[in-house]
């Protein structure tokens, strides 16, 4: 079968995995910022299937219902399998974000003016798609008194009226606002998801206008008012952190209460985002999610192409399943 990298020019999406500088310990060790030259080869665990034409079905939905996902808008390398099995990830509030994260590829600027209709058309999409697990996220609007939390509220129960699916949603920060964190929570979604994305000290280089208190302290307040309520962080290895770092994240993550933990590689999206400090390797990604399993959590997903909502549904029965067993 023909594989296709996961980049375009120099690197892809979110995150990756390679083999650089790895210590006897098998932990990650933090590297100076490498200079990558163009069409830089990537490991042979980072290749992707050539795309399938099962994947006009989907690309189809979204441009009749005028939508935006986060799979096309932050070059996900998972897109190809993603949409050849129906499947994509809703991005709503527009395609324009006001934050200016190092490792994003979303287009920063003057933002759109939300869609009223927006709740109905992923709503309309997800049935067209026959989706039993729809995830919806969205660009961070600090333009927005909110910051979108009543358009995320509307999307969730239009979805679960047209749908009867479950709903998982992965939320910005919301700058800290308490009152629009609890307008999502009140919609009941299924699995509240907010990604911590990299360690507190490269917080000032990645997430940029970001903090990570706030990102705890988001979980935290999600499970103080529905303690029922499934939550999920994400995080991107590759950006110069140590495994002490990562460890100690989700040590925090799980002390907040966050059930489900995904850890996949960072790719650069486009030359002008931060480059990839190394690729780390299948096995590196094994041991780390076998040391974050012990720390309590109900599921861990750890590997070059995990993404917070890659196989979302399927991880969310795993964790349904082993609740009941």
């Amino acid at each position: 079968m023909h594989e296709l990298p996961v980049v375009g020019g120099t690197s892809s999406s979110a995150c990756e995995s390679g083999s650089g500088g790895s210590c006897g310990s098998g932990g990650l060790v933090a590297l100076e910022t490498l200079s990558l030259e163009p069409r830089r080869r990537l490991p042979r665990w980072l290749k992707r299937p050539m795309p399938s034409t099962e994947m006009s079905f989907t690309s189809g939905v979204i441009e009749d219902l005028r939508l935006e996902t986060v799979c096309e808008s932050a070059k996900c390398p998972n897109r190809t399998e993603c949409w050849s099995q129906r499947t994509a990830t809703f991005m709503i509030l527009g395609n324009v974000c006001t934050r200016p994260c190092g490792f994003c590829s979303v287009p920063r600027g003057k933002t759109e003016a939300v869609e009223a209709d927006e709740p109905q058309r992923v709503a309309e999409a997800a049935l067209r798609l026959g989706l039993k697990h729809v995830v919806i996220t969205c660009v961070t609007r600090d333009d927005l008194p909110d910051g979108g939390a009543e358009h995320f509220y509307q999307c969730v129960l239009a979805v679960r009226e047209k749908t009867g699916a479950a709903v998982e949603v992965l939320t910005s920060d919301f700058h800290g606002n308490r009152e629009a964190i609890s307008r999502v929570i009140a919609a009941r979604p299924d699995v509240f998801n907010h990604n911590t994305e990299t360690v507190p000290r490269l917080y000032h280089r990645v997430r940029r206008n970001a903090e990570y208190q706030r990102t705890l302290d988001l979980l935290a307040q999600v499970k103080q008012e529905a303690p029922g309520m499934v939550t999920k962080s994400g995080l991107m290895l590759g950006l110069g952190e140590t495994l002490e770092e990562v460890l100690e994240v989700a040590a925090d993550l799980r002390a907040v209460g966050v059930d489900m933990l995904t850890i996949g590689q960072y790719l650069q999206p486009t030359p002008n985002n931060l480059p990839v400090d190394r690729y780390v390797p299948p096995e590196e990604f094994d041991e780390i999610g076998e040391q974050c399993r012990k720390l309590g959590y109900s599921f861990v997903a750890s590997g070059p192409f995990v993404r917070s909502s890659y196989h979302a549904g399927e991880m969310a029965d795993l964790l349904a399943r082993s609740a009941t067993a």
